[in-house]
């Protein structure tokens, strides 16, 4: 299992810094990079700054509404960059589990499943915890796996938002074994709040309450990573992408994701 990182954790550096940024992150001992936007004009630069920073372009995020609209267009500047893999990663609340909408979000993935595969690439549901809500007696996120066959869509589980939903990583990657190749390693303190997602960018009107929530470097928090770690190798998974959403602990955010990457592979990683 290879070690990645997703580039939305170092947003506040990496545009205008991609080829720097590119190389510093090698030199930490990640083997690649997952995407979080990009405009089509950039895709040849990226793939050559990936390359001299001896970094695999893993994955890409792109917005669900941008996948409905033009998915070949999407798709496309995604394989030309070298990605495997392209993730659903966010729902807007009108498209969550539980609105009327979401019977036609699991459709238009199963559409988008399709194209992807039409041009070698596997679509990814990268969760947050809003996916822990039952629909017929179960999660939704089974749900959606259950409706959408492998074929179609692999997960991203991620971490973090899978234990503030209230279950086990551990088991929950166990649970999709075989259909796991690549995975969010997200560590954090403190416990769930109602605006939480004002941590990852999403603003709200309500007013902030006292954080009681933080994103930590992997290791740094309250998850069981050798319990995780195990697996996340006997589910079959390819790689392990850490992803930080904001910086903590007094530290930067290239500085969170290398006590990151130095945590995991003193593990073994």
């Amino acid at each position: 299992m290879k070690i990645g990182v997703q580039l939305y954790s170092v947003r506040d550096v990496f545009p205008g810094n991609e080829k720097e940024i590119l190389k510093a992150i090698g030199k930490m001992g990640y083997d690649g990079v997952e995407f979080a936007g990009f405009s089509g004009s950039e895709v040849a630069k990226l793939k050559d700054y990936c390359a001299e920073a001896g970094v695999t372009p893993i994955s890409a995020h792109v917005p669900y509404v941008d996948l409905v609209k033009d998915p070949e267009k999407a798709l496309g500047d995604c394989k030309a960059l070298g990605c495997r893999f392209v993730a659903v990663p966010y729902l807007n609340e009108e498209y969550r589990p539980g609105t009327k909408a979401f019977p036609e979000v699991v459709e238009n993935i199963k559409k988008i499943g399709a194209a992807a595969g039409k041009l070698g690439i596997t679509l990814l549901y990268h969760n947050h915890d809003f996916e822990f809500v039952k629909i017929d007696g179960v999660y939704a996120l089974d749900y959606l796996y259950s409706k959408v066959g492998k074929d179609l869509l692999q997960t991203e589980l991620d971490t973090c938002w899978v234990h503030v939903g209230g279950e086990d990583p551990a088991s929950y990657i166990g649970k999709y074994s075989g259909r796991t190749p690549v995975i969010h390693f997200k560590d954090y303190a403190g416990s769930k709040t109602e605006h939480m997602y004002e941590l990852i960018g999403i603003k709200e009107d309500a007013p902030k309450e006292e954080a009681k929530f933080e994103f930590r470097p992997v290791g740094s928090g309250k998850l069981d990573w050798p319990g995780i770690i195990k697996a996340a190798k006997a589910s079959g998974a390819e790689w392990a992408i850490v992803e930080q959403d904001n910086p903590s602990m007094g530290l930067t955010s290239m500085e969170s994701i290398e006590k990151s990457v130095r945590f995991l592979r003193g593990l073994g990683l």
